[in-house]
């Protein structure tokens, strides 16, 4: 699927930049504001800098790019719903808006393609066009 790398990326900061608890990915970061951050390229640039580079990383930021790979690998399996909601929204929010950030974060984390076809789908079903 094209966005699901960057849609993953941002759900996942905003809901699970930790350890996973069980089976699922921890709901410690559930009450954070989406809107808030994608509002701010201050704060989305910090993150990206931090999954393409290692750098500047925060505590959640650090986790977030151990975990992501697991998370597009998977199809996020270990979100919750709530995760799921969050990336489609922020995936709606990176097509419309900052498409040169997924094209960098497609190239780091989905270099063949592989889950860009994976996810085509189920993608387009829920109305985010690739």
């Amino acid at each position: 699927m094209k966005y699901v790398v960057v849609g993953l990326f941002f759900a996942l900061f905003a809901f699970v930049a930790c350890r996973p608890e069980g089976d699922k990915y921890t709901s410690k970061y559930d009450n954070v504001d989406l809107d808030e951050i994608i509002k701010s390229d201050r704060l989305v640039n910090s993150y990206f800098k931090c999954l393409m580079t290692g750098e500047g990383c925060t505590p959640d930021g650090s986790e977030l790019r151990k975990i992501l790979p697991d998370a597009i690998k998977t199809g996020c399996e270990k979100c919750s719903q709530k995760h799921k909601d969050g990336s489609k929204k922020i995936m709606n929010h990176l097509i419309a808006n900052k498409p040169d950030l997924y094209k960098q974060l497609e190239a780091k984390y989905d270099p063949e393609g592989t889950y860009k076809l994976k996810y085509k789908a189920e993608l387009e079903k829920q109305g985010i066009k690739v």
